[in-house]
């Protein structure tokens, strides 16, 4: 089969529908916006390239996100319509105005503290719904949510999405189209399945982003950012944006525990806190502490300094040490 770049145009006609105009292009599919020429519906339509359907493993994924997508009914969950009789393999979504959370941010930054906790509800909301029907989302980043003007969300893409007898997918089996590891939970990173706590750290990934600007874990490569998930706690998100309340940062932390034991049980319990923030108390987070000490100007500044005068005591040491052996 031709590639979709080729073999579909604006323009075109794909059975019943008219493609309109290409929205989106990924490693794994184009998008078109297009519309329902027997009910005039305007709709998204997502055609595999290729090489997805020569590859078992990726036209699986592709299938499984058609699959959750025909399932699920909820307003904040995209819906993937049934398309029986197709000639071509694609995928027929409803047609969702609005952006990506990743293109809000790459504008804005950050965002105020209310929109972030409003968006972080809506997207709680659509988690407890999901996870309550067996779905596990897997990969919840800014990439994968879309926000309407109203900031109402839809989660799109459970291409890995995990449900009763889905295959393990963990870190090592991400290739580079699935996404970066900066929102993966430390179990996942440890070869774990996963389960709904795993999309809670995603989404506190996501609030601390939305909050500061940043992600909480970093590094010049997907290997050391799993090695600072696993070593260190997160830099305290009230040294990089301090309208952050205590509470609200106790929050962010709860959602990011390493060991999902300690962390927030259930999306509903999330949102409860996000929604009810003067009912949290705040821990007294030592490791927290130690780890805004190792990173504060202070700290790189006295490290230094204490080099600046340790290097010439080690040479002046060294140099006395060869002059006794002579």
């Amino acid at each position: 089969m031709p590639t979709p770049a080729l073999a579909n145009q604006p323009g075109d006609q794909l059975d019943h529908f008219m493609l309109e105009n290409v929205v989106a292009t990924s490693g794994m599919a184009t998008v078109y916006r297009a519309r329902d020429l027997e009910t005039g519906q305007q709709v998204a339509i997502k055609i595999p390239h290729p090489e997805v359907e020569s590859d078992p493993a990726l036209f699986d994924r592709f299938q499984r996100e058609q699959d959750i997508g025909t399932r699920m009914e909820h307003p904040g969950v995209m819906k993937v319509f049934p398309n029986p009789g197709r000639t071509q393999v694609y995928m027929v979504m409803e047609w969702v105005p609005g952006r990506l959370l990743r293109q809000i941010l790459n504008e804005q930054g950050k965002l105020p503290v209310e929109r972030a906790v409003k968006l972080t509800v809506n997207i709680c909301h659509a988690l407890e719904y999901i996870h309550a029907n067996g779905v596990v989302h897997r990969d919840l980043k800014p990439e994968n949510i879309m926000v309407d003007a109203e900031d109402a969300i839809r989660l799109i893409d459970f291409g890995i999405a995990g449900s009763a007898g889905a295959r393990r997918l963990t870190f090592a089996n991400f290739s580079r189209n699935m996404g970066t590891p900066d929102y993966i939970s430390p179990e996942q990173v440890r070869g774990k399945r996963g389960d709904a706590r795993s999309d809670v750290y995603s989404l506190g990934v996501i609030l601390y982003e939305m909050l500061t600007g940043k992600v909480p874990f970093s590094g010049p490569n997907p290997f050391a950012v799993m090695n600072d998930r696993l070593l260190n706690a997160p830099a305290a998100p009230t040294t990089l944006e301090p309208s952050i309340t205590p509470q609200l940062q106790e929050i962010l932390y709860r959602a990011l525990e390493r060991e999902p034991k300690n962390r927030y049980a259930s999306a509903r319990e999330f949102a409860y806190d996000l929604e009810h923030q003067e009912q949290v108390g705040v821990a007294n987070r030592p490791e927290a502490a130690r780890q805004e000490r190792r990173k504060s100007p202070e700290a790189h500044r006295f490290l230094l300094y204490a080099t600046l005068v340790l290097v010439p005591l080690l040479v002046f040491g060294m140099l006395l040490l060869v002059a006794r052996h002579r």
